[in-house]
C-alpha cells in the first residue's frame, strides 16, 4: 500500500505541491494524472525519497522509502529510463542491480526474458539502446526484487503500440496478483484501460481522485452542435460553461435534457448529447484541468 499524507513542497515562494493526500491499495492500479508542470513527478520523487517534502508523509507498505531497510524489495521504481548507466551492458547493470538487493544474478535471465530483451539486447550497451529498450530494462530493473508496489512516471514513453499493449498487460496482472501499482502517463486511454482509480491533479493540489467508474460518470455531459460558435454563445446565455474537447464538442456541467432545450429554444442542431464519462477519460481531464498548463507555462 501507498499512503500519502497532507504531502507539501515548496520551493521558495512557490507551492509545487500543496497538501497532497491520497492511498493506493493492493490489487489495484492507480493513475496519477495532471499537466506538466501540475507537481506529479514532485509527489512521485518524495514518494522514493528522492526529494525532502516541507510538510506531510508518504510511506510504502507502512514505512518511509528511506527507512526501508532494502527498498528494491518491497518496491520497483521506475521514475527516468534515460538515467541509466551508459556504458554498462543491459545484463550487466541488472546483475549490479540484483546483487545489491540479494536477490542473485540467476534472476536477470527471467526479467530480461519478461519485458522482451532477447540476448542480443542484453549484451548491448545501454548508450545504444532506443528509448523505448530503456524503458523496457527500467521495467525489468523495477521488477527485478519481486517487490509488492510499482511506482513509474511516464512508463511506456518511446514503446510502440504493441509495446504499450504489452505493458498494459503487464501491469494489469501485477496489481490481479496483490500487487500495488502508482502508474503517472500522458496516454490518457491507456490510463483508462486500465486503471481501477484515479488521482487529477493541478497546480499541486488534487482536484479529483475516486474509482475510475465514478469520476467519469460525473464527468457531465458532452455536447456537440452542426454550429459550435452558436452553441457556446447559447450556453453563455444560459449561465453554463463547458470546456473545449479535442473533437469540437463541448463538456458541460448540466444534464442533458437541460442542455437539448438550451439547443432547442436556439435553433442548433446538435449531433452529440451524451454523459461525458461515455467519450472518456479525456474529457474530464481537460475539464478539471482547463488553463492549467497555459497557467504553469506562464509562471
Amino acid at each position: 500500500m501507498i499512503r500519502v499524507e497532507h504531502l507539501t513542497k515548496r520551493y521558495g515562494n512557490h507551492p509545487a505541491v500543496d497538501d497532497v493526500s491520497f492511498t493506493c491499495e493492493p490489487g489495484t492500479v492507480t493513475g496519477f494524472l495532471g499537466p506538466n508542470g501540475a507537481g506529479k513527478s514532485t509527489t512521485m520523487r518524495m514518494i522514493c525519497g528522492l526529494t525532502p517534502p516541507t510538510a506531510g508523509s508518504a510511506t510504502v507498505g507502512g514505512s518511509p522509502y528511506r527507512r526501508l531497510a532494502n527498498p528494491g524489495r518491497l518496491i520497483g521504481v521506475l521514475l527516468d529510463a534515460s538515467a541509466q548507466h551508459g556504458g554498462r551492458t543491459g545484463r550487466e547493470v541488472l546483475a549490479l542491480a540484483a546483487l545489491t538487493m540479494g536477490v542473485g544474478t540467476a534472476s536477470v535471465g527471467p526479467a530480461l526474458d519478461r519485458v522482451g530483451l532477447n540476448a542480443t539486447a542484453a549484451g548491448r550497451r545501454v548508450k545504444r539502446y532506443s528509448l523505448g529498450m530503456r524503458q523496457r530494462l527500467g521495467l525489468a530493473h523495477a521488477l527485478l526484487g519481486d517487490p509488492a508496489v510499482l511506482i513509474l512516471d511516464e512508463p511506456a514513453n518511446g514503446l510502440d503500440p504493441e509495446g504499450i499493449f504489452w505493458m498494459r498487460g503487464l501491469l494489469r496482472e501485477f496489481a490481479d496478483r496483490g500487487g500495488t501499482v502508482l502508474l503517472s502517463s500522458h496516454l490518457l486511454r491507456e490510463v483508462e484501460a486500465v486503471a481501477d482509480d484515479l488521482v487529477v491533479i493541478g497546480g499541486g493540489r488534487i482536484v479529483a481522485r475516486g474509482r475510475r467508474d465514478a469520476l467519469l460518470a460525473a464527468a457531465g455531459t458532452l455536447v456537440r452542435a452542426l454550429d459550435p460558435a452558436a452553441l457556446v454563445t447559447a450556453l453563455d446565455r444560459a449561465g453554463l460553461t463547458g470546456t473545449p474537447t479535442t473533437d469540437g464538442g463541448v463538456v458541460v456541467r448540466a444534464e442533458a435534457e437541460t442542455l437539448g432545450r438550451i439547443a432547442a429554444d436556439a435553433g442548433l442542431i446538435l449531433l452529440e448529447l451524451r454523459p461525458a464519462g461515455a467519450g472518456g477519460l479525456e474529457q474530464m481531464f481537460l475539464e478539471l484541468t482547463a488553463g492549467e498548463s497555459v497557467r504553469e507555462a506562464v509562471r
